[in-house]
Formats: structure tokens, C-alpha cells, sequence
């Protein structure tokens, strides 16, 4: 790909064009002919996931959680520090600012890039704006769950209380419930999964590391991580429906199945500005 040198005056209105086209597609009103039918698919599947999650939170909640905080090391122990590490490739800030990143160097460097270049670019930063709202739509609606329902953290009143409720705390002390860094896995690797289904096998062991990480290290119960996991899933499936009804990156189906378009739908958006 080659970039002008120098100053191109068209350079800034092509940056605007493309911020202001994607702005406009995702908040344009549904277009795909079997939009419905991916509606119906998409309730159903998040009501069964909501259903069963909420199944095992209260399950995990009176039989296993107390129990299984026990079992594990004290916090500080010396031989944690893998777990830790490991831990950090769920952290929500940390995914999300690398997603962040990413979009923000396709959109600065897409305007100055011309033809197929351009075009690849710009189906690149469709799928990494996927990627960054499967994420933040969860993370947000898991910070209102957490500040609302105040669960105290393993051990938070010198004891394994699973019932440690102070709602509207908003202290890091009483926000268990539920995990961020499982949320943040398991939207990210539905979204990654949803984008390239070969990684899907890859994507859900990453998922499950993370969750297993959160337990061992004493900063969530059982039902904390099932509760994020539930969340971080139903919301990037929110989303993926949300692109797809807009024919953005992904289709739909007469049965309502979703499956990711082979090439970026943005092709009219990056030959517009080529002329100027």
C-alpha cells in the first residue's frame, strides 16, 4: 500500500467521509430482507442462555460457591503469578484500548491509502468496530449489574459469604458480581469466533482460561464468572444481530442464521473519495 508524502489536501475530507459513513450505517434503520427471522433466532438464543444462566448462578450461589473459594490458594501466594498474567488478557481496559487502538489507526491511515488498499483497510475497521461495541455494549451493561447489586468479593468480611449483598456500594470491595474480565472474554471470543468460526475451538479456551483464572485468584465466585460469561455472550450477540440486519459484515439467512459476509460491504465508501 503506498501513502502520499506531504500534505494532501483531500486527505481530511476522505477522513470525514469515512467517520461519517460508518456513523451513518450503523445507526441507519435495518435493511436485510430476513431481518426478522434473525430476530426470532436471536431472542430465542439469549433467552435460553439467560434462562440457564440464571439456572446456575442461583444453583452455584447455595450449593458450590462458599465451598469452592475455600479450596483455593490464599490470595499473594508466590506461585499465582502465571494465573495473574494469563488473567490480564481478559482485563476489560486492556482489550479494550488494544481494540481501540487498532480502529483508530485503520480510520487515520485509510484516508490516505488509495483502490484495493483502501477497500481492505476499510473492511478491516468494519470488523474491529464489531468487535470493540460486542465489547463495550456487555462491559457497560455488567457495570450498571455490579454497582447496582453490590456483591462483596470472596472473603470481603473476613469470611466465605456468598450472600454478601451491599447494593449501590460502588466500591471495587462489593463489585463481584458480575466478573468484567469474563465478560470481556466471552464477548470477545463470540465476536472473534462470529467473525472467523475456524477459531472458534481457540476462542472458547481462551474463554474458559480466563474465567478459571478469575477463581484461582480469589477475585470472583463460580456464579460471578457464569453470570459474566452469560452477559458478555448475549451482548455480543446483540450486536452481531445489530450488523447483521444492516447487512454490515454479516448476512442472515431464511432460517434466521447469521454467518459473516466473505468480503467487507464497504466498497462504494472507499471508491468515493479516490477522485479527490
Amino acid at each position: 500500500m503506498s501513502i502520499q508524502s506531504g500534505v494532501d489536501p483531500g486527505y481530511f475530507a476522505r477522513l470525514v467521509l469515512v467517520v461519517s459513513t460508518w456513523a451513518a450505517q450503523l445507526a441507519r434503520p435495518p435493511s436485510q430482507m430476513h431481518r426478522a427471522a434473525g430476530a426470532r433466532r436471536f431472542s430465542r438464543n439469549a433467552l435460553t442462555t439467560a434462562v440457564i444462566a440464571a439456572i446456575l448462578i442461583v444453583a452455584l450461589m447455595i450449593f458450590v460457591d462458599a465451598r469452592e473459594i475455600a479450596l483455593m490458594p490464599p490470595r499473594g501466594t508466590t506461585g499465582l503469578w502465571p494465573f495473574r498474567t494469563l488473567s490480564d488478557f481478559g482485563k476489560d481496559n486492556y482489550v479494550l484500548l488494544m481494540v481501540t487502538g487498532s480502529l483508530i489507526a485503520v480510520v487515520l491511515i485509510a484516508p490516505a491509502v488509495h483502490g484495493s488498499a483502501r477497500r481492505r483497510l476499510l473492511a478491516v475497521g468494519l470488523r474491529l468496530q464489531f468487535v470493540w461495541l460486542a465489547l463495550a455494549v456487555p462491559l457497560a451493561f455488567g457495570e450498571f449489574v455490579k454497582w447496582t447489586v453490590g456483591r462483596g468479593r470472596p472473603f470481603v468480611g473476613g469470611h466465605a459469604d456468598p450472600f454478601n449483598f451491599v447494593p449501590f456500594a460502588g466500591t471495587e470491595a462489593h463489585a463481584s458480581f458480575p466478573s468484567a474480565h469474563c465478560i470481556t472474554a466471552f464477548a470477545l471470543a463470540f465476536a472473534v469466533a462470529a467473525l472467523w468460526p475456524r477459531t472458534r475451538g481457540l476462542m472458547v479456551a481462551y474463554a474458559l482460561a480466563i474465567g478459571f483464572t478469575r477463581l484461582v485468584l480469589l477475585a470472583h465466585h463460580p456464579s460471578d464468572v457464569v453470570a459474566g460469561a452469560a452477559i458478555g455472550m448475549i451482548g455480543a450477540m446483540y450486536v452481531r444481530y445489530w450488523f447483521a440486519a444492516r447487512a454490515l459484515g454479516f448476512a442472515i439467512d431464511e432460517a434466521g442464521i447469521i454467518s459473516p459476509l466473505r468480503e467487507g460491504p464497504l466498497k462504494r465508501v472507499a471508491a468515493k473519495p479516490s477522485a479527490s
